[in-house]
């Protein structure tokens, strides 16, 4: 197991009276793009910044790109890149210039070069003049990847990286992101985005400061197995029947798609029974569907407790 990135067992952290993360145990790979999904409020942030000495956990152990987490925070700093939720650089700068103030930062030589390479390598060039203020939400994003590999850093924290940009920006992220991890550099990346989610090498889902469960994509849909249906209809006729099914022994949970229902079940043939009596009704087409990541999150949501209740 020399090739682990990140080791750490039973990190606890709370603020006040509010116990923040619970007994967090991770391990991550040199080169593994690792998900880290949750409820907003789950802990994935705070996470994060312990695993990058920027929050000092309240008990537990564990290393980070082989430093210790407790001890050695600085060193760590110096070979991660943090990408925060929010867009954290110089609104009134330039591309060109965020990149070379941020390579100062770091105590770069030849900075102009430095950012000169980011910006080819994220495709920024024809931008660099632009003020970042005015900038959409995808290219900030690319502006602040390129932030976060001036230094060549072994691993990257992107705390939900791709939150408010369009499709195609996001499609775009995730190619530079498989290409960083072709490399060698390990990538912690939370998302609420199940797209994205099967786009990790693993994933770990946290709720309410609580691991609940890791394992690649594949293992994570078969933790349950779940029996799935899929029936289309009129909305006014699909939201009665959700509510009504809701309440039906057997169903786990009922998610509105469009103009169709997924319904899901854990007991095959409770499920059945369950909507037996909906089956042959005149304007409703039912067909047989596959589970999804999200209706194993769901489920584990479901048995999930607030720990701020």
């Amino acid at each position: 197991m020399t090739d682990l990135v990140i080791d750490v067992e039973k990190l606890n952290k709370s603020f006040g009276t509010k116990h923040v993360v619970k007994d967090f145990s991770l391990q991550v790979r040199r080169g593994e793009i690792y998900g880290f999904l949750g409820p907003n409020g789950s802990g994935k942030t705070t996470s994060i910044r312990m695993l990058c000495g920027l929050l000092r956990p309240d008990s537990g152990s564990g290393r980070c790109l082989g430093y210790d987490v407790i001890r050695e925070t600085t060193a760590i700093k110096r070979e991660v890149g943090y990408m925060t939720q929010r867009f954290s650089l110089w609104e009134d700068l330039t591309i060109r210039e965020n990149l070379e103030f941020v390579a100062r930062m770091y105590g770069m030589k030849q900075v102009a070069a430095v950012a000169g390479a980011a910006l080819e390598k994220l495709g920024l060039t024809s931008r660099q003049h632009q003020l970042a203020g005015s900038l959409s939400g995808g290219w900030k994003q690319r502006m602040a990847l390129a932030s976060c590999i001036l230094h060549e850093p072994k691993l990257l924290l992107l705390d939900e990286p791709t939150a408010g940009v369009d499709p195609q920006a996001r499609r775009d992220f995730w190619e530079e992101i498989h290409a960083l991890a072709a490399r060698g550099i390990s990538v912690l990346v939370s998302t609420h985005y199940m797209d994205e989610a099967e786009r990790c090498h693993r994933l770990a889902y946290i709720a309410y400061g609580k691991l609940l469960t890791t394992g690649t994509p594949e293992e994570v849909l078969h933790l349950f197995r779940f029996a799935t249906w899929a029936v289309g209809g009129t909305p006014e006729r699909l939201s009665q029947l959700a509510a009504t099914l809701r309440e039906r022994p057997g169903v786990s949970h009922v998610t509105a798609l469009g103009n169709t229902l997924h319904i899901a079940g854990e007991d095959e043939a409770a499920l059945e029974a369950a909507i037996a009596a909906y089956r042959h009704e005149d304007g409703l087409s039912w067909r047989r569907a596959e589970a999804t990541l999200e209706d194993v999150f769901i489920h584990l949501m479901a048995d999930a407790s607030d720990n701020f209740q």
